[in-house]
């Protein structure tokens, strides 16, 4: 089944979306009525626990050439927009 819910629904009914995402339902978050994001189950076996998600974000996502997340040529030495 495919659930749709808004942020605040989603965030007042998050551990009830999460049970149903771990059934295999599909639940979508959506902003103003348009999907932003899916919140799916690891279903891999041996995921799920906390040593297996810090192996995840140990791993990091790979960048592509210059990309990072520094955007100091956006802003001034006061911190406002260029």
């Amino acid at each position: 089944m495919k659930i749709f819910a808004d942020i605040p629904e989603a965030a007042e009914r998050f551990e009830e979306l999460v049970d149903l995402a771990r059934r295999n339902d599909e639940v979508v978050i959506c902003r103003a009525g348009r999907p932003i994001a899916v919140l799916t189950a690891i279903s891999r076996p041996g995921q799920g626990t906390m040593d297996a998600l810090l192996a995840l974000v140990a791993e990091g996502r790979p960048t592509i050439g210059d990309q990072n997340s520094n955007h100091d040529d956006l802003y001034d030495d006061h911190g406002l927009p260029k």
